[in-house]
């Protein structure tokens, strides 16, 4: 039997990406499970890992010649130049929906006859994703709102998430968390949201229900998860209908007020659809009782949903203001009209060592054994963008955007 070889490849993306896709024991772990697989990495100055963690984990690391492995794991996107011909590769590609600013790197896939198996596309047969960083998007977003709320009240000052060593580290910043009794809401009901909602009780913030939420006041901070049937009408009139939102989001409209008429500190974790409604305009922004002055956007998704989230922010800058009269963005905590906004796009990057333990242990058990054997419940096949030259079936769809039409 022939020797598989996993390259575990360097981040060449801007900004900076410090995750794995494997850690050094799971590497060591795949070479005991899978004894026709050998895992190489190439050196990095960057990555969480240091290259010796790996090295004395029996890896062998490669300096900048890949051509003699089969399989090439990234995390982002892989820069053109360094994109090798004839391999498969695995990274977050962004492209499934027609991004811009990946069209060049699809179109180039294509030309050097690369396999591409995008991490976003790897679901089990129920249609669920089995890879995802998503729950550290969320612990990480909570706790970077959390900050934020206290230092824009000048209440309490707690280490930034990238300066705690782990997640672990980061708990112990819980305890100096003093909050007034604020109301936060936080959207979505996947990992994301579920994330997020682990930092507030971690943090000892009380969740109740939606009907507590509008219609009572308490004397200690609470949260509320919000899921899209408690914000979206059908504007027929007819009953909320999760299948019908989720197949025809525009025949729905948005009904968020109520709850930012009570709410201090959004934490939004929800999936948004572009057909979807808005959570709510700048229009309703500068109403007197739009009471929001903090938002923790982890979706962050740029002329989405949420209108004050004018651009990414980054983990060196991770917050602005934006000003609900004017629509622009301000300095940080300039004005108590504005509200503040914290959208960091890369979240999870804060505490790469463990995001990317969570994310290996999920490739191991979940992933490999399809790769590295039959696929009969086509794993692997589902995930498959391009294939010997060409765009897979399922993804014949972007044709038309990597032709640039």
């Amino acid at each position: 039997m022939s020797t598989i070889k996993i390259g575990l490849i360097r981040e060449g993306k801007i900004p900076v990406d410090r995750r794995v896709p494997i850690t050094p024991p799971q590497a060591a772990e795949i070479q005991e499970k899978f004894p026709n697989v050998q895992v190489l990495a190439q050196t990095s100055q960057v990555r969480c890992y240091k290259d010796e963690e790996y090295s004395q984990q029996g890896i062998a690391l490669l300096e900048d010649d890949l051509h003699g492995c089969d399989i090439l794991m990234g995390v982002k996107e892989v820069p053109i130049k360094d994109l090798v011909e004839n391999k498969t590769y695995f990274f977050f590609s962004h492209t499934i929906k027609k991004q811009a600013y990946n069209r060049h790197l699809l179109l180039e896939i294509l030309h050097k006859n690369i396999r591409l198996i995008d991490y976003e596309c790897l679901t089990n047969t129920q249609g669920e994703r089995i890879v995802a960083f998503g729950r550290y998007a969320g612990l990480v977003g909570a706790y970077n709102g959390i900050m934020t709320y206290g230092r824009r009240e000048n209440l309490f000052d707690i280490r930034r998430a990238r300066d705690c060593f782990d997640l672990n580290d980061l708990k112990t910043e819980y305890k100096k968390v003093q909050l007034p009794a604020i109301k936060i809401a936080v959207t979505g009901s996947g990992r994301v949201a579920k994330g997020a909602m682990e930092v507030l009780d971690g943090m000892g913030i009380r969740k109740v229900s939606v009907e507590e939420y509008l219609g009572q006041t308490f004397a200690e901070p609470v949260y509320v998860q919000l899921s899209s049937k408690h914000y979206h009408l059908s504007k027929d009139g007819s009953p909320f209908s999760s299948e019908r939102f989720y197949s025809h989001p525009a025949e729905f409209k948005g009904n968020f007020m109520p709850f930012a008429q009570v709410t201090d500190l959004l934490i939004a974790c929800a999936f948004w659809h572009p057909a979807a409604p808005v959570l709510f305009t700048r229009e309703e922004m500068q109403q007197a009782d739009f009471k929001i002055k903090v938002i923790a956007d982890v979706t962050c998704d740029i002329e989405g949903s949420i209108p004050s989230t004018l651009r990414p922010s980054t983990i060196d800058d991770p917050v602005y203001d934006y000003n609900p009269a004017t629509g622009k963005e301000e300095i940080p905590y300039s004005s108590k009209q504005n509200v503040t906004v914290m959208a960091i796009d890369n979240l999870p990057c804060e505490l790469p060592r463990n995001a990317s333990h969570d994310f290996g242990r999920d490739l191991i058990d979940k992933v490999l054994p399809h790769l590295l054997g039959s696929d009969a419940e086509e794993v692997i096949k589902r995930a498959t963008i391009a294939e010997n030259g060409r765009l897979t079936k399922k993804y014949a769809y972007l044709a038309d955007y990597v032709a640039g039409v």
